[in-house]
């Protein structure tokens, strides 16, 4: 029996979702409704995509009885709002990243799964590509030795974008790109704490994060380094540094299709879209919806791959970091 999907949202990336979802297997994924917050866009979307039903509200969406879980991918200062709506009414959720605007949000959004015995991810798609599987899978295997470093950069122009820059739009490098470096280091880590975490950046006029370097530090003296910017094009790459080798994550290291080992390089193509994306490689969003899927018929409660309790420790470096360099949101008052 198909999975049965609501998409919350009628936005880019809830339109490269759905796209993304017509590459797997069309009995075991069906979009069967969409919301959003003015009628005309989600009747446009889903006659775009072919979706049965359209709902002028995400009220009408959580009361859906057909729907097995939802697809949230609202502007995330809207995350805590809109996901305890869903969770409230007993339904499952994938999350668009960043999961919440900080950690007192995140820790509600799992308090609220749990108490309601629903399942709940957080949607970084990084983790369910079979590059950073076959990443995980090597380190485990010791084939580059004990891991001493990890760079990971993400630099994109930016600031010509609203939500980027806005603080009322949750702006910032962060929170958009940034995330997916420090995700990239406790993946590599294997979500240990660390024992310190160092970050210096410049703010724009506006107040949110243009650039940041974060360095943290782990047990056994092992390190991370991460640099992202909304200002400037950077490698968006990733070296994982072992006594006994490297493994490199080459661009793009948030969805990548290439993996270098010890020097040798191994190809892993997405399918090929049947409509235009707004962002790179936005078919390999279909991972992490069969990751989704997997979780459910087995009855889980969160992934494996992207567990609550690691999103709740990314959401605390996160905010370490935004403190240190001065990024204060309206959500972080009382």
């Amino acid at each position: 029996m198909a999975t049965r999907w609501g998409i919350c949202g009628a936005g880019k990336i809830c339109h490269d979702f759905t796209v993304a979802l017509k590459t797997l297997p069309a009995g075991n994924h069906k979009i069967v409704a969409v919301a959003a917050r003015i009628l005309q866009n989600a009747e446009e979307f889903a006659k775009k995509h072919n979706i049965p039903k359209a709902y002028g509200s995400y009220e009408e969406l959580a009361k859906d009885p057909e729907i097995d879980v939802v697809y949230l991918g609202v502007l995330h200062t809207q995350h805590l709002r809109v996901g305890l709506l869903f969770l409230r009414a007993g339904r499952n959720v994938l999350c668009e990243k960043p999961f919440a605007m900080n950690s007192r949000e995140v820790k509600q959004l799992i308090a609220s799964a749990r108490e309601n015995n629903v399942f709940l991810m957080e949607g970084i798609w990084s983790r369910c590509f079979p590059v950073h599987v076959e990443v995980c899978r090597l380190l485990a295997e010791d084939t580059v030795g004990e891991v001493k470093m990890v760079k990971a950069y993400f630099g994109s122009p930016q600031l010509h974008i609203p939500r980027s820059v806005e603080k009322e739009l949750g702006g910032g490098a962060l929170l958009d790109i940034g995330v997916y470096c420090l995700q990239f280091v406790l993946m590599v880590y294997r979500g240990e704490r660390p024992e310190s975490v160092h970050a210096t950046g410049v703010r724009l006029e506006t107040g949110v994060d243009e650039s940041m370097v974060v360095v943290l530090k782990f047990s056994r003296n092992r390190m991370a380094i991460c640099g992202f910017s909304i200002a400037v094009a950077m490698p968006n790459d990733a070296t994982i540094c072992g006594t006994k080798g490297t493994i490199t994550v080459p661009f793009p290291m948030w969805c990548p299709t290439r993996l270098v080992v010890n020097g040798q390089e191994s190809q892993y193509p997405l399918p090929e879209p049947s409509m235009p994306l707004h962002y790179t490689n936005s078919t390999g969003l279909r991972y992490e919806a069969e990751e989704v899927r997997q979780c459910l018929l087995k009855g889980l409660k969160e992934s494996s791959q992207m567990s609550l309790e690691e999103s709740s420790l990314l959401t605390e470096i996160m905010d370490e970091a935004r403190h240190q360099v001065g990024v204060v949101f309206p959500q972080d008052g009382e």
